[in-house]
């Protein structure tokens, strides 16, 4: 019989809980902070309704600078 391995993940920079790479293009960094803490507690507790989500993608996409936006533009 096999024994499965906990899966380990390398140490990444984070902020409060969150890795900086979330809010790297974000213009109000603060802000972004909190809406990601948010939304994660409202996801834990099982009440993110598909309205919520729609707004907050909205939100996130306009957070981002001009520069970033350019940069990952698909």
């Amino acid at each position: 019989m096999v024994k499965k391995v906990a899966r380990k993940f390398a140490k990444v920079p984070k902020t409060k809980g969150v890795p900086k790479v979330y809010l790297q293009g974000a213009k109000n960094k603060k802000k972004s902070l909190a809406e990601l803490k948010s939304t994660a507690k409202k996801y834990k507790e099982g009440k993110l309704t598909k309205a919520d989500m729609n707004r907050i993608a909205k939100k996130r996409s306009q957070s981002a600078t001009k520069n970033y936006k350019k940069r990952f533009k698909g």
